[in-house]
This record gives structure tokens, sequence and C-alpha cells, in this order.
């Protein structure tokens, strides 16, 4: 038998490490996220996220706010991370969508959508189930 989740499109190929502004008052160390204090979140080479949700697509600038945001809100489902920092976390994901050259209304757009509807994705009752196979 095997155990999978799904719900995945995309795979890292390597670490990435990133400066954010979302400062937790401990370390927060996972498999494949680790979020430090000083804002420094690094996502561990494997780890797999979906890309931007709704009804949209995925675009060279939407990449990296989507992989943050997508880690983020995993620590908030997971009780890693208080929900407390939502608003925080969906303006990085603004910023890095800006800072990657996405058209300032669309990134705007996206931002007020995610904050609007996305609630539902940091609250722990929707972590991802376990499947199993066969």
């Amino acid at each position: 038998m095997i155990q999978y989740r799904k719900g995945y499109k995309y795979q890292l190929a390597y670490t990435a490490v990133f400066k954010t502004r979302i400062r937790p008052s401990v370390d927060i160390i996972t498999e494949f996220i680790r979020l430090y204090t000083d804002g420094t979140l690094i996502l561990m080479s494997g780890y797999a996220w979906d890309g931007a949700s709704g009804p949209t697509i995925d675009t060279k600038t939407s990449m990296r706010g989507a992989l943050i945001h997508d880690a983020f809100y995993q620590l908030m489902r997971q009780g890693h991370l208080s929900l407390e920092f939502r608003q925080d976390v969906d303006d990085e994901f603004l910023r890095y969508l800006l800072l990657d050259g996405m058209w300032s209304v669309r990134a705007n757009l996206w931002h007020r959508s995610v904050h609007r509807w996305a609630a539902s994705a940091a609250n722990p009752k929707h972590r991802k189930k376990i499947l199993r196979a066969p």
C-alpha cells in the first residue's frame, strides 16, 4: 500500500530561499518548509505546490508569489503559523507578484481575491487528506 496526497502541480527542483516580512516568534521547521524569526523562508527541494488558484493561469510573474503564499498557508493550515499572519501573508503575496513584474492591476486584483476568498485554505480544518492505494 502507498500513502499520498493529491492536488499539486509543481515541485521544486532545488531548495529556494526568500527574505520575507513574516516573522514568527519562534523558528518553524517542517520537512519541506523552514521559517525563521528573521523572516527567512526556506523551501526545500521536493516541496510541492499547486500554483495560482481560481479562474486564472500560471505565468512566470505568478510562480514565486503563489509558491510562497502556498507555503505560508500550509504552515497556517498545519497550525505552525498563527492565522493572525494571514493579512501579512497576503500582502507578501502581492509584494512578490509586483517584484516579479506582474501588471499592477492584475496583481492587486489577485491580492483582493485571495484575501476575500482564500481564508478556508489557511484553516486547519482543510488539511490535505492522506489517500491510500490500492
